[in-house]
């Protein structure tokens, strides 16, 4: 049964909204066996609609905004409030994308193990966005009308470092007053309130090909030559950047000596200088052997986020709806880029990892922890109601 707000603390009302465990993990499970990796768009397309249905039923004015570069697009989600758009609101900024292909499910099914719930992309970041979107379906039921308007952003490409998204997402947080992540919490209960800098590179070696078998001596192997330069790239890392390669493609015919290889590399630096340094070294990368090209291409980047007295102040009215309910979330800074990286470095007052505790993310492991459920969602709640008092 609905709480009617009459029936509830109007200082507190989060409080006394019936959040239940079982009803949300429901929901969360069409989500959830929704497969989405970034690179189908077609199957994002299918999570972005089951999400714009979600919002909705609960009331929002849903728009879809067209994707590109390949890319599916985005769900734009606006909640009904007198003052209109005439000021400046809450974005909730979440993705919709996994790094699971389609066909984890039959290894890592959505499943209960204990006191978790199993599943891909559940933990990064299905389970907080669909909290976030509960906890506006209580409010709105219960008839809580929040002191500022609420838009959702859900974004099909975050995983990647949001190639196709970072125009959209700054120019709807330049309309924001503030920005809820509902990335994963962190492994004590915390949130994000900063993020480190981070880069991504595409490097390519083009050799010489030659028959494996016959000629193998008149090749130079783009093969060889990239393996040299990981080694050398990944032996750069410093406590203050890190660097390290994820993605190697090569080769066709295992009796030919590869033309071409190409890689992905990542870097990460706690402050922008370091990364900017890190740079800068990629750039410079030469070949060792003179017969094979090496090319490195700067990608995608993610502003390094430093908290501040905006970052604090939003942290301190999230921490005392905590305290109310009896927990703790104590801030930090985070590896592991998201979007708020782009919304905190325009100093748009953000706060990350808002979403539910569990682990395993990006893996066949990952989960959520079922107690935590109703606790951050209520925390969402009252971030909703409180947040412009």
């Amino acid at each position: 049964m609905d709480a009617p707000a009459s029936s509830l603390d109007a200082s507190q009302p989060w409080l006394g909204l019936p959040f239940d465990a079982e009803q949300i993990l429901e929901g969360l499970r069409g989500w959830v066996e929704c497969e989405s990796p970034t690179f189908d768009a077609a199957a994002v397309e299918r999570m972005l609609a089951l999400a714009a249905r979600d919002l909705a039923l609960i009331g929002a004015r849903v728009e879809h905004i067209a994707g590109r570069m390949g890319f599916a697009g985005c769900i734009r989600a606006r909640f009904p409030h007198p003052a209109g758009d005439a000021v400046p609101g809450i974005l909730v900024l979440a993705h919709l994308d996994t790094v699971h292909p389609v066909g984890t499910l039959a290894k890592l099914p959505f499943r209960r193990d204990g006191g978790t719930y199993r599943g891909p992309g559940i933990f990064d970041m299905k389970g907080g966005t669909y909290l976030a979107v509960e906890a506006m379906r209580q409010l709105l039921r219960a008839g809580v009308t929040t002191k500022l308007p609420v838009t959702f952003l859900l974004t099909p490409d975050e995983e990647v470092g949001s190639p196709s998204t970072r125009d959209l997402i700054e120019a709807e947080a330049r309309r924001a007053r503030f920005v809820l992540v509902p990335e994963p919490a962190r492994p004590d209960g915390g949130v994000v309130t900063g993020r480190y800098a981070i880069a991504r590179f595409n490097l390519r070696t083009t050799g010489r090909p030659s028959h494996a078998g016959i000629t193998l001596g008149e090749g130079r192997s783009a093969i060889r030559e990239m393996c040299k330069q990981i080694l050398a790239i990944e032996a750069m890392t410093t406590e203050s950047c890190t660097f390290s390669a994820g993605v190697m493609h090569a080769g066709q015919w295992v009796n030919c000596v590869a033309t071409h290889c190409d890689a992905e590399v990542l870097s990460m630096a706690k402050r922008q200088e370091d990364l900017d340094a890190g740079v800068a070294r990629m750039l410079a990368l030469q070949s060792s052997n003179p017969d094979v090209v090496l090319e490195v291409k700067r990608g995608v980047t993610r502003p390094v986020w430093e908290p501040d007295a905006g970052v604090r102040a939003l942290h301190a009215e999230a921490r005392a709806i905590a305290m109310g309910m009896g927990f703790d979330i104590p801030p930090q800074s985070s590896g592991g880029g998201s979007d708020g990286n782009f919304t905190g470095a325009m100093g748009v007052p953000t706060l990350d990892g808002l979403g539910v505790a569990g682990a395993g993310a990006h893996t066949l492991d990952e989960h959520i922890v079922v107690s935590s459920l109703v606790p951050r969602a209520r925390l969402l709640a009252g971030l909703f109601t409180r947040l412009g008092a």
